[in-house]
């Protein structure tokens, strides 16, 4: 009982719950990033795919 209400009372706990909401919120971000940056790669090369078949190749 008496490490529970030393954990309660130590600044431990909020600063690792701070760290997880940043991580969380880079995670997001790059998360984000990579799926907006694959996208438009994506159509890029559908693009050229398309513009090559159009063509005959």
């Amino acid at each position: 009982m008496e490490s529970v209400i030393r954990f309660l009372r130590s600044e431990d706990g909020p600063t690792a719950v701070e760290y997880a909401v940043m991580l969380a919120m880079i995670l997001l971000v790059v998360i984000t990033g990579v799926s907006a940056f694959g996208n438009a790669q994506a159509n890029y090369w559908g693009g050229i795919q398309s513009d090559l078949e159009g063509h005959g190749f």
